[in-house]
């Protein structure tokens, strides 16, 4: 039976199946979004890493970009070791160990437990958006799909900063890392369950190393662990380990690694002619998707800290947790998404790629411009409404649904099916780009006025977006598959 087959025979329970084991993995993934910036600034005596507000503001943004850089080799994973369907599994196993050791009181377990993190995530994300757009086969009814899949993702996303958030918040960070790393062992337990549903798409690797690679590949491996073993021994041995050389090594490797893997898999002799000339205009796509979520990545370090300290968080006589804000964004999608899943395959029409992902990048660049505005006024002294924060996490959900089920959607046509979870990797890749760029960035927030930073950044994103709405033929032009090769 073909994959377009099976999709419309048994879309429910694969469907219900990917839905819900994304809206169990992400639990964790948003609960450590809500929470992250907060743990590491709290002092030592209160439970947490104690680290400078500069360096938790950073924290995030190369935690995310960390697990980002990764996506490309996590998808590499899926194509040609494990199958899809078992790189989630394995994912959600690493993850499980990941929470595991963020619940040990202690900090070596926190150096420990936030890379296996990245891991997991790095595995599970990419082949949980292959497995989608596998067991839809063609492109009808795919982007509405992943729309929806938006809302399993909300789901979490909103209950997770309630839930993690109040028992890190007011009862103990440990805790909270430790109910994350239950809900990851159920995601586990659910996809070895219902493995059937998917007729054996997954058990198994497009493109099956052969015996030699796998020989190169192992050894390869075996010498980067090594070296990177003993370079870490050295600096913790010299005491010039820290968590601020850390942020500022993933910073660096983010901007590297993208470079470097993009350029490899252009150079994959596996790909013809127009294979590169869509990846090479596909470059465009990767780029405004760093952008766009090195914007979003500002939630959970420097928003985060905005709503704890300037912002007025009393309601009915109580303060609520800081994190809980961190569900607005969410709330949002699901309130939108299945709007936006129903009208979004109509809008842009040929050129919906450039006008959506522009206009994303619009919606989120002007919440920055209105950012700017809500810490001029707090620079006065005053806290100031929370409905400042909940415009601009408006125009992040709307421009997340869009961009995010555009850029997936249009990912699984640029190379051959047996690329797919090397180019959904590539396109997290440079979404931990934007993370990696992001954790320096933030910096600048305690060196300038932090109005003029929201300005700045904010009208970059927004005319970013107006280029890619003015350039959206050019970019149809050059991702379609019949389009002629250019000759010289």
């Amino acid at each position: 039976m073909s994959t377009t087959e099976r999709s419309s025979l048994r879309v429910s329970r694969w469907y219900m199946t990917l839905f819900f084991s994304d809206a169990l993995e992400r639990f964790g993934f948003y609960g450590l979004q809500a929470i992250l910036v907060l743990y590491a600034s709290a002092p030592a005596e209160r439970g947490g890493l104690g680290l400078p507000i500069a360096d938790a503001a950073a924290l995030f943004g190369a935690w995310i970009g960390f697990m980002f850089m990764l996506s490309l080799a996590g998808g590499w994973i899926g194509d040609r070791l494990l199958g899809n369907r078992r790189a989630l599994v394995a994912g959600c196993v690493v993850s499980v160990a990941g929470y595991l050791c963020m619940a040990v009181p202690a900090g070596w377990a926190a150096a420990v437990g936030l890379p296996l993190l990245g891991i997991g995530g790095a595995v599970y994300k990419p082949n949980h958006q292959a497995m989608i757009n596998r067991m839809f086969g063609g492109s009808k009814g795919r982007e509405a799909g992943i729309s929806m899949m938006y809302v399993a993702t909300q789901l979490s996303a909103l209950l997770a900063p309630l839930v993690v958030g109040y028992l890190g918040e007011r009862v103990s960070w440990n805790l909270a890392f430790g109910v994350a790393a239950a809900v990851l062992l159920l995601t586990a337990i659910q996809l070895v369950v219902t493995a059937g549903q998917f007729d054996g798409v997954g058990d198994r690797p497009i493109r099956p190393l052969t015996a030699a690679e796998t020989h190169l590949v192992a050894r390869r491996t075996g010498v980067v662990c090594a070296v990177l073993a003993v370079l870490l021994a050295g600096l913790a041995a010299t005491g010039v380990l820290s968590a601020t050389m850390a942020i500022a090594v993933v910073g660096v490797l983010s901007v590297v690694v993208p470079i470097v893997c993009y350029v490899l898999l252009y150079r994959d002799p596996a790909l013809g002619v127009g294979d590169r000339r869509r990846l090479k205009t596909f470059l465009a796509v990767y780029l405004g998707a760093t952008l766009f979520w090195m914007i979003i990545a500002h939630a959970a370090s420097l928003l985060n800290l905005f709503a704890r300290d300037h912002v007025d968080r009393h309601v009915f006589g109580l303060e609520i947790p800081a994190s809980w804000l961190q569900g607005v964004t969410p709330l949002f999608i699901l309130l939108l998404a299945p709007v936006i899943a129903v009208v979004l395959p109509r809008a842009g029409g040929a050129h919906r790629l450039g006008v959506k992902l522009g206009g994303g990048l619009v919606l989120v660049g002007s919440g920055f411009l209105v950012m700017s505005v809500a810490t001029m006024l707090a620079e006065q002294g005053a806290k100031v409404s929370p409905f400042w924060l909940v415009v601009v996490y408006l125009t992040h959900a709307c421009g997340e649904v869009i961009v995010a089920a555009v850029t997936i959607s249009a990912a699984a046509d640029v190379l051959p099916a047996g690329f797919m979870g090397r180019t959904l990797g590539t396109l997290w890749l440079f979404a931990g780009l934007g993370g990696g760029l992001g954790s320096g960035l933030v910096r600048l927030a305690e060196v300038m006025p932090e109005p003029v930073y929201y300005l700045g950044l904010g009208a970059v994103a927004a005319a970013c977006g107006v280029v890619f709405v003015a350039g959206r033929g050019a970019l149809a032009r050059g991702l379609a598959a019949d389009a002629p090769v250019e000759r010289r």
